[in-house]
C-alpha cells in the first residue's frame, strides 16, 4: 500500500478509526460546498503582490483563508479532475488530457483502491463523490459553462457533455460560441455516472442553470463550476477576444462569487473554495512540485508529465465559510487528494482512492478558526493618513511629517516627496522629517501608499507649500 509519509503506528491508527473519521471532528457542519476549478498558475503569479487576479489575490484572501501550500497532482489538465473527483492518480492518457474518448483498460482494486491502467473513462466499479453523495441522499450538480453550445462540437450525450466512447474530443480547443473544455467536466470520465444517461443529463448541466440554484434555499450538497476556457484563465488571449488568463478569471470570480455568499445555499453552512487544477508546465516557470509525501505511480514513471516532478505544483487557494476566521494564512500543505478528503469527511463518506491514503489531511482548525459559526468582522480596508502637514499657508521650517495606517501587518507604507521615495516603513505609526531648505518655492506633493499583509492597497496625497525667499 503506498504510504505518504505516515508512519506504522499512524497508519494502524487511521485504520481504527476507519474512513471518514480521522481528522473529521476538526471539521465544522458545512451543508454546501461550492468548488470553483481555474487554470494553469502558479501560486506566486495568482495570488503574489503583482497579481493579475487582485480581486481573487488581495480581495478574497482577507475574507477567508488562504492556503498559499495548496498543489495539483500532476501535470496536465485532466488527471487533476479525475483526482478531485475520484482519488484516482494520474495515468499517462489522463495526462495527455485524452485526445480521443476512449475507455480505461486495467483492472481495478489496486493498493489505494486505484485502477491500474491506461485511459480516460473509468469503469463503472471506480466510483465518484457524486456516487457516494447520492447514496447518502445528498445532491449533486456539475455546472459546466458554454457546455451544448455547440452540440456538434461537444457532443450529444449527457446532455451534450461528451461524444460516444471511442470518439474524438472537440473541445480541446476552443471555438467560437463555445469554449466548453470536456476535460475540465470530472464526470464525464466514469461510466458509473454517465452509463445512465438521464442521470448524468440531470446533473451534469450548463452553467445557464447555476443562477437558479443560488435563488433556491435546494442548493446542491456538492456544486462543482467550471468555468469555460475564457473564464477559467486557460487561454490568453481567448476566441472572443476577451484577455483571458487571471484578468478573465478575475472577472468571472467578482462577478459570481458575491452572489455565491449571498446565496440561501451559503448562508446555511457553505464553503466556498477557490482553487487552480495545476501550475504552469513550460517554461521557466514550470512546476511539478508536490506536498503531502505524494510520489510517481503505480500508472506513470513521472507524475509531472512534461514536467519532471511528482505533483501538479503550488498553485494555491482561498476558501471561504462563516466557519472560517477572515485573514486566516495557514501553513499547512494541501493537494487535490485532500479537497476531496475533506468533502468526504463533512459528508460522512468514506474516502476514495488516494484521498485515503495517509499522506493528504483534511482541512482542519487552521483553516477552520471559528467553530461557532458566528458571523465575524471583516478584516478592515486599509487606510493611511498624514498629521504635520499644514493645509493652509506656507513652511519656510523643516516639517515634521507623522504618517499613520491601519492596515495590517505585514505591510508596507512608502511616502514619496514630488514622485520621489522619501521614506519607507512597516510600522502603524512613524514620522520623518521634509528639509525645506531643499525646496524650491511653491506647491510640493506627497503621496504616501499602505499595503496590507493581503496586497490590498490605501493611498494619501496631500499638498503643502515652500514659502518663497525664506
Amino acid at each position: 500500500m503506498r504510504r505518504w509519509g505516515c508512519t506504522a503506528g499512524c497508519a494502524a491508527l487511521l485504520a481504527l478509526l476507519g474512513p471518514g473519521t480521522a481528522g473529521a471532528a476538526a471539521l465544522p457542519p458545512i451543508k454546501h460546498v461550492f468548488i470553483v476549478m481555474l487554470e494553469n498558475q502558479n501560486e506566486q503569479d495568482s495570488f503574489g503582490a503583482h497579481s493579475k487576479a487582485p480581486y481573487l489575490a488581495h480581495t478574497l484572501r482577507a475574507q477567508g483563508a488562504f492556503i498559499p501550500g495548496y498543489f495539483g497532482i500532476g501535470h496536465e489538465s485532466l488527471d487533476n479532475y479525475v483526482a478531485l473527483a475520484s482519488g484516482q492518480g494520474p495515468n499517462p492518457y489522463t495526462q495527455a488530457d485524452a485526445p480521443f474518448y476512449v475507455d480505461f483498460i486495467g483492472t481495478t482494486g489496486g493498493p489505494d483502491g486505484q485502477a491500474l491502467g491506461q485511459g480516460s473513462v473509468y469503469p463503472a466499479a471506480v466510483k465518484t463523490v457524486a456516487d457516494q453523495l447520492e447514496a447518502k441522499g445528498r445532491t449533486w450538480k456539475g455546472y459546466m459553462e458554454d457546455m451544448g453550445n455547440d452540440p456538434s462540437r461537444d457532443g450529444s450525450l449527457c446532455g451534450h457533455a461528451h461524444p460516444a466512447v471511442g470518439s474524438q474530443d472537440k473541445s480541446q480547443t476552443a471555438a467560437a460560441g463555445d469554449q466548453y473544455a470536456m476535460r475540465h467536466n470530472p464526470f464525464a470520465y466514469f461510466h458509473s455516472i454517465i452509463d445512465n444517461d438521464a442521470r448524468c443529463k440531470a446533473h451534469v448541466v450548463p452553467f445557464t442553470q447555476f443562477p437558479n440554484a443560488l435563488k433556491s434555499a435546494a442548493a446542491p450538497s456538492y456544486a462543482f463550476i467550471s468555468p469555460n476556457l475564457c473564464n477559467d484563465g486557460h487561454d490568453e488571449p481567448c476566441v472572443d477576444g476577451k484577455p483571458g488568463g487571471l484578468v478573465s478569471a478575475d472577472a468571472f470570480l467578482k462577478k459570481w462569487i458575491p452572489r455565491i455568499v449571498a446565496s440561501a445555499g451559503y448562508r446555511d453552512g457553505g464553503l466556498v473554495i477557490v482553487t487552480f487544477d495545476e501550475g504552469m508546465t513550460v517554461g521557466s516557470g514550470a512546476d511539478a512540485s508536490s506536498c503531502c509525501g505524494e510520489v510517481n505511480g503505480p500508472n506513470t514513471p513521472n507524475n509531472g508529465g512534461p514536467t519532471p516532478g511528482s505533483g501538479g505544483g503550488k498553485v494555491g487557494a482561498v476558501l471561504l465559510s462563516r466557519y472560517i476566521k477572515p485573514g486566516t494564512v495557514t501553513k499547512h500543505e494541501y493537494n487535490h487528494y485532500s479537497l476531496l478528503r475533506s468533502v468526504e469527511d463533512m459528508f460522512g463518506l468514506a474516502r476514495l482512492g488516494y484521498a485515503g491514503a495517509s499522506g493528504p489531511t483534511s482541512f482542519g482548525s487552521d483553516i477552520f478558526k471559528n467553530p461557532s459559526g458566528n458571523i465575524l468582522p471583516p478584516v478592515p480596508r486599509p487606510h493611511v493618513r498624514f498629521n504635520g502637514v499644514p493645509r493652509h499657508g506656507c513652511v519656510s521650517r523643516d516639517l515634521r511629517v507623522h504618517v499613520r495606517t491601519n492596515a495590517r501587518a505585514p505591510r508596507t507604507v512608502t511616502v514619496k516627496l514630488d514622485g520621489h521615495r522619501v521614506h519607507r516603513s512597516h510600522h502603524r505609526r512613524f514620522a520623518f522629517t521634509v528639509h525645506a531648505g531643499s525646496l524650491g518655492a511653491g506647491k510640493h506633493r506627497l503621496l504616501a501608499t499602505a499595503v496590507d499583509r493581503f496586497g490590498r492597497r490605501a493611498t494619501r496625497k496631500r499638498a503643502f507649500a515652500r514659502c518663497a525667499g525664506r
